[in-house]
């Protein structure tokens, strides 16, 4: 089997954009307009890195959030997000450094997120990070968002890679469920710092130099 990595797929939020408590802050926003709210506690547990589409809808099972309020609620948790990142997402050097150094490299490199493409577009340019992606991949482009690897696999078809050759970095389980369920490499972080150029050369050199 080839050990050589030869793209990095990355996960966006908590990944490259602290934005989890982003997502977290506008969907309760949006949701308080109709009397509901996601706590903190089973926001880290079990709402953390899934589709809005999804939470929506175990609200609607298990709270009974009425299932013709997911547009609405939707579309404002997109506004309300949009609004935060125009006066939070800036350029961060690490990251910045990071994938202008893996792509120097010869490195592939993609975002696959389960944020809808409009959050990823947004993100990325003001992040100052479009410029080094081959493209990215949103809930839009697959049927299953994470924890489903289907969009982890469309990434590895679309850059005409096999799974060992690709290196995915993630943070929450429901999207490392989706990494190792795609059969690539992962490099698993806690917080958006721990994406670094050394970590992630470290990873893709413990991989290639496993036996």
């Amino acid at each position: 089997m080839d050990k050589k990595i030869k793209a990095v797929i990355f996960d966006m939020d908590g990944v490259l954009i602290d934005a989890k408590d982003w997502h977290y802050e506008a969907l309760n926003k949006a949701l308080s307009l109709f009397g509901y709210a996601i706590s903190r506690h089973d926001h880290l547990v079990t709402f953390d890195g899934l589709p809005t589409r999804d939470k929506l809808e175990m609200l609607s099972r298990e709270n009974g959030l009425p299932r013709s309020l997911h547009s609405l609620i939707n579309q404002l948790k997109q506004k309300y997000t949009m609004q935060i990142v125009h006066s939070k997402c800036a350029p961060n050097f690490i990251h910045q450094y990071t994938l202008a150094k893996l792509k120097s490299q010869g490195y592939r490199l993609a975002v696959a997120s389960n944020s809808v493409r409009n959050s990823i577009t947004v993100m990325m340019d003001a992040a100052g990070l479009s410029q080094f992606l081959d493209f990215y991949l949103s809930n839009e482009d697959v049927v299953a968002g994470k924890p489903d690897p289907a969009i982890y696999m469309k990434a590895i078809n679309l850059l005409g890679l096999e799974s060992s050759e690709c290196l995915i970095v993630e943070d929450n389980p429901n999207g490392l469920k989706a990494a190792y369920g795609s059969g690539a490499h992962v490099l698993e972080v806690q917080e958006v710092t721990d994406t670094n150029y050394e970590n992630i050369i470290n990873r893709i050199n413990e991989v290639q130099g496993a036996v």
